[in-house]
């Protein structure tokens, strides 16, 4: 039986946790970026505000987890390297045309990858999981999109079933990119997978690790359905 990384409050230089930190940091500064140019768009200026608070706490975020990467030995800007492609593809596939639909892959797509890396920072040093935990953290974000989208349903219930359609994509590619990452970091896919005591001998390893991204990402869309409602969008 395979075991998983110390839960101790010391440093862990296992491979699996720097990846983990690499990729939510990427993810952390790239959500920095489109937040701030999403307020930019904001219809008003209560929603400018919003959304450039919001923006200036995913900046925050990422050094906090840029910091604990260095706490841990590794370089943030090579730990995150491995996902730029992956992730800035990902952005591409999934760019929203509207600036409500903008809003919905924050709180949709972000929230799904946010779930995941909770999960995964369980098995994690205590230092690590309470970083991942604060920076994945919806409060304050949530509500406002919630409520943004909401209203815009109430006053044009068109829009219901489009953004519903642009939330299940989101969802759909959001387990494509996990399937992807971990096929290309084994060591992320074997963190996830040491929670499991999956004894798999080396040869299969690999592919159990895989399946066991897939039937995470399968469990936590649970949560998916309260994020549509909470829009009043439909699953």
């Amino acid at each position: 039986m395979t075991t998983g990384p110390s839960t101790s409050s010391g440093p862990s230089a296992d491979r699996g946790v720097i990846d983990l930190l690499g990729l939510l940091a990427y993810a952390e500064l790239g959500s920095f970026f489109r937040l701030a140019a999403d307020a930019g768009l904001a219809p008003s200026l209560r929603s400018q505000g919003r959304l450039a608070a919001i923006a200036a706490t995913e900046q925050v975020h990422y050094q906090a987890i840029r910091d604990r990467l260095v706490e841990l030995g590794a370089d943030p800007e090579e730990a995150m390297a491995p996902f730029v492609e992956p992730l800035d593809a990902w952005h591409e596939r999934t760019r929203p045309k509207t600036w409500l639909e903008s809003l919905v892959k924050t709180y949709v797509g972000d929230g799904i990858a946010g779930d995941f890396y909770c999960k995964v920072a369980e098995l994690a040093d205590d230092g690590t999981r309470a970083v991942v935990e604060s920076a994945t953290a919806e409060t304050g974000r949530a509500e406002f999109i919630a409520e943004t989208v909401r209203e815009a349903v109430e006053k044009d219930p068109a829009l219901s079933g489009r953004l519903s359609l642009w939330a299940r994509r989101l969802v759909g590619e959001a387990l494509s990119q996990a399937q992807s990452v971990a096929v290309s970091r084994p060591e992320l896919a074997a963190l996830l997978a040491s929670g499991t005591g999956d004894g798999a001998e080396e040869g299969t390893a690999a592919l159990g690790h895989l399946a066991e991204v897939s039937r995470m990402f399968a469990a936590l869309t649970a949560r998916h359905s309260a994020r549509l409602e909470a829009m009043g969008l439909t699953a």
